[in-house]
């Protein structure tokens, strides 16, 4: 898998925000992907040194649109922390 494809998107909420600053950071990545694959993928693309990796599997909600009932789709969250030597990932352009 490349690394691109492991790494979806990151994900920006109130309470992964306030957890970069101790160098957490949160990303969406693929269904398949493992820890060691969102490792790699991260120092890949980012350039940056992973002290470890937490992944968590969300389960859709259920969902209704008049009679009709389905889920959102599942999907699967990596909280990557970096190591205190490592530099940080600058998921905004600030200038």
């Amino acid at each position: 898998m490349e690394s691109r494809d492991v790494i979806l998107r990151p994900i920006i909420t109130e309470a992964s925000m306030s957890e970069m600053d101790n160098k957490r950071y949160t990303f969406e990545v693929d269904l398949r992907a493992n820890k060691t694959q969102v490792k790699d993928a991260v120092e890949d693309i980012f350039d940056v040194e992973v002290a470890k990796v937490n992944i968590m599997n969300v389960k859709g909600k259920k969902k209704r649109m008049g009679r009709y009932e389905g889920y959102t789709r599942k999907r699967r969250k990596a909280i990557v922390t970096l190591k205190p030597e490592s530099k940080e990932i600058k998921l905004f352009n600030e200038e």
